[in-house]
């Protein structure tokens, strides 16, 4: 097999067209299309679907990338470790974070910090991003993962907190079951405009009757503090408020369920060094940022 044809074979994948992988590689377009096409009359399949929109794998594609990228990839980290013992990580690390993430900002810090020569863009939003299409290494995603195509790493599990300032607590009483929640003012997260979220409160599910309702948790914290609502939070946005007592931790004895947090990216794509290191970095330092806060009354 032509190793050249190879590289621009597995290049034409990640950089999701022939155009686009050709200006990465400084290659003439030409040049790149006829190296693919004579790979594929050499193993006599074809390994991509063209289209305006770029280039998709086929299945025969797809068995070709998972064992070619590895093998160039080693010969790439081969070359940077003969070339300096010194050698560090450098290029560009493309991530997708929900907003209000907190938690992941310290760790971004502390991630560039070991990896100075590492350049980190972060997009942040609520909606499911292509990972491929909007050229994203690794997404953070919140809850089940379905998607059939994305590979995904858990990095840790934690609860949402049900949270009420002590002024509002000292105002209404303080609920002991979640019935008891209908005398308050309600704030829920909602993904859309029209939807009161639902609370699971152990094994009840409680529809609260919400006087606002918002994607937002930093905004949700910021009511709850204000003595306006009972909310629910993340247990990263709450912890602080909740040791400093300006937040009470509410119906303790009726958890919220429990929420995943995993790492994804593209089955079809051996992840880089860059990528092994972050994903290995975020395990090992991640559990202790995320913390559950301590009950309070």
């Amino acid at each position: 097999m032509n190793l050249n044809a190879a590289q621009m074979f597995v290049s034409v994948v990640q950089a999701g067209s022939l155009s686009a992988a050709a200006n990465r590689l400084g290659v003439p377009l030409a040049t790149m299309s006829r190296q693919v096409r004579e790979l594929e009359q050499q193993l006599k399949v074809q390994l991509l679907e063209r289209s305006v929109r770029g280039t998709k794998l086929t299945d025969a594609g797809t068995r070709l990338y998972e064992h070619a990228s590895r093998g160039i990839e080693a010969l790439v980290e081969g070359e940077q470790a003969v070339m300096s013992d010194q050698a560090r990580l450098k290029g560009r690390l493309r991530l997708s974070l929900p907003p209000t993430f907190e938690p992941w900002w310290e760790l971004l810090a502390t991630f560039r910090q070991r990896y100075p020569d590492i350049r980190v863009h972060v997009y942040t939003t609520e909606r499911r991003v292509d990972l491929i299409e909007d050229g994203i290494d690794v997404a953070l995603r919140v809850g089940t993962i379905t998607h059939e195509a994305m590979v995904a790493r858990h990095v840790v599990t934690y609860r949402h907190v049900l949270v009420a300032s002590p002024l509002l607590v000292e105002r209404l009483g303080l609920p002991d079951t979640p019935d008891a929640l209908h005398r308050f003012p309600c704030a829920a997260w909602s993904a859309g405009a029209n939807a009161n979220g639902a609370w699971r409160l152990g094994d009840r599910v409680f529809e609260p009757n919400a006087v606002l309702s918002t994607n937002d948790y930093a905004h949700l914290r910021n009511r709850a503090l204000a003595g306006e609502v009972v909310t629910e939070l993340p247990p990263f946005l709450a912890a602080t408020a909740i040791r400093e007592r300006r937040l009470v931790a509410l119906l303790p004895e009726h958890p919220m369920p429990e929420q995943q947090v995993n790492l994804l990216y593209p089955s079809h794509r051996h992840p880089s060094a860059i990528v092994r290191a972050y994903l290995d970095f975020c395990q090992q330092h991640v559990p202790p940022l995320i913390e559950t806060p301590v009950t309070s009354t």
